[in-house]
């Protein structure tokens, strides 16, 4: 997985064309380790959602900005905007589940309900 920061946010997330996931993580963090391999695998068994990852003691501006403050957190950005969140160390069903309909897995995006305002 590919590391951006504060400096690439922008352009590597916000203005991206495809889903892009961010794990908000730190070197410190034993659950951050554990999920780690988790997302390795579900980006390279698809290719329809990009996964990057943000080191917060390094570039914590996208951190505050998102509200992160319990990692790990991983945010699945579409179009700009927030889409989904999960927050802490799950199962890779639990992120399969989440995220299915940007992955390809389970019901259709337009059967799900309409991001927060």
């Amino acid at each position: 997985m590919r590391e951006i920061g504060d400096d690439t946010f922008e352009r590597d997330v916000l203005q991206s064309e495809t889903p892009v996931v961010v794990d908000f993580w730190a070197p410190w963090c034993g659950p951050c380790r554990a999920v780690a391999p988790i997302f390795e695998q579900l980006a390279a068994d698809q290719d329809r959602v990009e996964f990057v990852k943000v080191n917060i003691d390094e570039h914590p501006g996208y951190a505050s900005r998102y509200s992160v403050l319990s990692i790990p957190t991983a945010i699945l950005f579409e179009g700009g905007d927030a889409r989904e969140t999960v927050v802490g160390a799950r199962p890779r069903s639990h992120y399969e589940r989440v995220w299915g309909p940007w992955l390809g897995l389970g019901l259709a995006r337009q059967e799900q309900p309409p991001p927060a305002a």
